[in-house]
């Protein structure tokens, strides 16, 4: 029993008769038959009566309709999968990302791609960077976003975002109303640091020192999120990543630009010799568009900020993207 029996039993239940089924198939329709009397044979049943010339379906041929019809739309969805996939590329991306740009930036960016429409299911594993790195090593992820503070040995990797840090308070704050936070004052308030073994903290104490000035951490967090929560709820003055700083302007969160060369970077990386779908292709400009569009918004807000001070105070630079394969 072949599966081209099969369709032709279907045809012709469907269509009602042999010489219909012939012309569905484009088939004669003495090869219908033979095709109809070798399914009775090979399944020991009569499958339709012969009544007036017509053919009429048993009992047993309707019971075994609702199976073929259950295999047949097996082969349905493979057909509109191939269809997906040559239009769109592989249908689920597999995204592995740092949380400074997983819990915002990213689900903008998913919104944006707008993935009902392309037929494409997205898995995005918000993660540290060393979990983003094994990730995308093992070839589990389509790509991973994570940060410059570790190697990127055995990776293809290109920037992706370099943005300067970010100083976040709550309107109480006594800085509140400065245009620049200036690094030397941040010694006398307490602070909401960073995870010692965080990149950009290194490069803020390495300046500090520089100056003799130390911090006063009263809080310490591998995350920015929580730095920008903190802030807003008064624990202290943090530094944080301005993508992240943004999620928080509109619930009251001060962001001011800071004389400080403090950056925060973003590196993709891939699988070396893992060709890309037209859907990552596709994603990647959309990461690119939409860190533009967040980069005018935090140099709005700077400028809103430095009027509002009295001087036009801006960032003293942005982040340049990045994106190659």
């Amino acid at each position: 029993m072949g599966i081209r029996d099969i369709e032709i039993f279907r045809a012709v239940m469907n269509a009602g008769s042999t010489s219909k089924a012939a012309g569905l198939l484009g088939i004669s329709q003495p090869a219908v038959s033979q095709a109809i009397r070798r399914l009775e044979t090979m399944a020991d049943l009569r499958l339709f009566e012969r009544v007036r010339s017509r053919l009429v379906p048993t009992q047993e041929a309707l019971a075994l309709m609702q199976d073929v019809n259950q295999f047949f739309r097996g082969f349905e969805v493979i057909e509109h999968r191939m269809r997906s996939l040559r239009s769109h590329g592989l249908g689920r991306m597999a995204i592995a990302c740092l949380p400074a740009l997983g819990n915002g930036f990213m689900p903008r960016v998913i919104a944006s791609f707008d993935a009902p429409s392309r037929d494409v299911q997205i898995s995005l594993q918000v993660m540290s960077s060393r979990e983003v790195h094994e990730k995308v090593s093992a070839g589990q992820v389509d790509f991973g976003l994570m940060s410059d503070e570790m190697s990127m040995a055995g990776l293809e990797h290109s920037e992706f975002v370099r943005m300067p840090a970010v100083a976040v308070m709550n309107r109480h704050h006594p800085l509140a109303e400065h245009a620049r936070i200036a690094v030397a004052d941040l010694p006398s308030y307490p602070f909401i640091a960073l995870n010692p073994e965080d990149s950009t903290r290194r490069r803020l104490e390495m300046q500090l020192s520089a100056r003799d000035l130390r911090l006063k951490p009263v809080l310490e967090t591998p995350y920015s999120h929580t730095v920008c929560e903190a802030a807003l709820t008064g624990v202290g003055i943090g530094v944080a990543h301005p993508i992240v700083a943004l999620d928080y302007l509109e619930r009251g969160l001060v962001v001011k630009p800071i004389d400080v060369d403090a950056m925060f970077s973003g590196v993709l990386v891939f699988r070396p010799g893992t060709p890309l779908t037209e859907n990552v292709k596709v994603f990647l400009r959309q990461m690119r568009m939409q860190l533009s569009l967040d980069q005018k918004a935090i140099e709005a807000a700077f400028t809103a900020a430095g009027h509002r001070a009295g001087n036009g105070g801006k960032s003293t630079g942005t982040g340049r993207t990045r994106v190659t394969r």
